[in-house]
């Protein structure tokens, strides 16, 4: 069997957040009802001219500035023209050979390792519809509220070697994105969409191999799979001597495959000629020197603060700096509770897997700061034992609700008080003899269920060092010798 190198390369949709469309005033509001924000201008009718607007030509240049792209002196736009039922005018209004800007690059960091990604080129269009097949048993309908929604295409060049490598240049551009705040970023709703174009080569080899483009991807993950899948679907044909055909492929989420959807295009199907409605733009460079003063603190900024200003690992900061939400909650809850490290831990480790369980953002809880500063608090100064605290912790996430106002009313407090401890672990002894004599005949691990058993007695309230601690001591008692010392 051959050895093959992947090549990656990735193109990224990005809806901008304006209020209005790309060329006319209708609304951009998600979840409308069907076809009721159009208008003459987005359904392409006779006579109509379109208008830029000026806020997504500006968060255009902002994304591009933000990746170290060359903006262009002028750009113009023109027409992608093909046929299909969710493109009213039977073209879109897209960027061609003078586009907004090129020649830019995103580092990103795949097994400690930093490599950086060439930006190929970023442009300016509008989007589509979108069709509708579970909506009536025997037809498909066109809801053309999202025809002229501003998108922002990210192209990379086809520097990426691996599907590792893929997701983590999507994280990190999402990142990007989100604290330049252009964008929601939100995959469900179609805000950022991603085309993977993937070919193999002989391991050694220069020459690139025929290139598949991968479409249907809802998910990062999804596209971690889907190129794992195409790899392996064009090696095992490249290994039968077979030829790769130049083709788009959708992916099947459910499946887990690629299938074949149409032949691949070339520019030339698309019979691009500028756009005849829209004068060249001249970009001026007062405009992006006032863009690129305004940006806000970008990740690897942030990263880099976070492990200066605060002593946290460069993992702990990268962790931290992908979601703009987590990265300004760790900082928040600082200002209540100024211990880095264990705040750090609680947002990477508990609050992010309730995330991932519920499938909710970081900016969608309730979660408030000063209760999370407030919760570990109480865990410093002997009131909760961390067991308690995660038990109570998806009530603060929920319902927004503060740990020292719950803890007073509920009664909620860890023993610490030594004799109750032991009453407790006089009761655990005598009730499991069995261990006792485990423990006396070696085995250490009696000694933890016996603690085990002492906490749920006591329904997590009892302080699990203190417990260990004092059963312990008994335990050692009872194997001493008459007389003798405990060995």
């Amino acid at each position: 069997m051959m050895t093959y190198e992947p090549i990656i390369g990735l193109e990224v949709h990005l809806q901008l957040s304006t209020q209005t469309k790309l060329f006319c005033g209708c609304r951009t509001t998600f979840g409308a009802a069907p076809n009721s924000q159009t208008c003459p201008v987005c359904l392409g009718l006779p006579g109509v001219l379109p208008v830029l607007n000026a806020r997504a030509f500006e968060w255009g240049i902002r994304v591009a500035v933000a990746l170290d792209c060359t903006i262009a002196g002028v750009m113009k736009f023109d027409r992608k023209q093909y046929f299909y039922p969710d493109l009213p005018k039977n073209y879109q209004i897209s960027q061609y050979d003078q586009p907004l800007a090129r020649d830019g690059w995103l580092e990103v960091t795949v097994g400690g390792e930093t490599m950086r990604v060439r930006i190929r080129r970023v442009h300016l269009e509008e989007d589509a519809g979108k069709l509708l097949h579970d909506q009536h048993a025997t037809q498909s309908l066109v809801d053309f509220n999202r025809t002229g929604v501003p998108l922002l295409e990210i192209v990379s060049e086809p520097d990426l070697r691996s599907p590792d490598q893929a997701y983590e240049y999507l994280v990190a551009l999402k990142a990007l994105l989100q604290y330049l705040d252009v964008s929601t970023c939100n995959m469900e709703e179609g805000s950022l969409r991603c085309d993977t174009n993937v070919s193999l080569r002989r391991a050694g080899d220069s020459a690139l191999g025929a290139k598949v483009e991968i479409k249907n991807l809802n998910s990062f993950r999804g596209v971690k799979l889907a190129l794992e899948y195409e790899m392996q679907r064009q090696g095992a044909l490249l290994d039968r001597g077979e030829r790769i055909v130049q083709e788009t492929r959708l992916w099947d989420a459910r499946k887990e495959l690629t299938s074949s959807m149409r032949s691949k295009e070339e520019a030339a199907d698309y019979r691009y000629f500028p756009e005849p409605d829209l004068v060249p733009f001249v970009i001026a460079p007062d405009v992006v020197k006032r863009v690129r003063a305004g940006l806000p603190e970008l990740p690897a900024q942030r990263r880099k603060r976070f492990q200066d200003a605060h002593q946290l690992s460069e993992y702990d900061a990268r962790v931290l700096t992908q979601d703009r939400a987590l990265a300004g909650l760790f900082e928040a809850v600082l200002a209540t509770y100024p211990k880095p490290k264990p705040v750090a831990n609680w947002i990477m480790g508990d609050l992010s897997a309730y995330l991932n369980a519920k499938g909710l953002r970081a900016d969608a809880i309730k979660l408030r700061p000063e209760a999370l500063g407030h919760l570990l608090e109480l865990i410093d100064g002997g009131t909760l034992s961390g067991k308690m605290a995660k038990e109570l912790f998806p009530e603060l996430i929920e319902q927004g609700a503060d740990p020292v106002h719950v803890v007073t009313q509920r009664g909620l407090r860890q023993i610490v008080d030594t004799g109750a401890l032991q009453r407790l672990a006089d009761e655990v002894v005598a009730e499991f003899p069995k261990s006792v004599e485990d423990y006396q005949h070696g085995k250490a691990n009696a000694l933890m269920y016996l603690v085990g058993q002492a906490m749920r007695r006591s329904k997590g309230s009892a302080n699990p060092q203190q417990m260990q601690d004092i059963l312990k001591r008994k335990l050692d008692a009872r194997h001493t010798p008459a007389g003798g010392s405990a060995s």
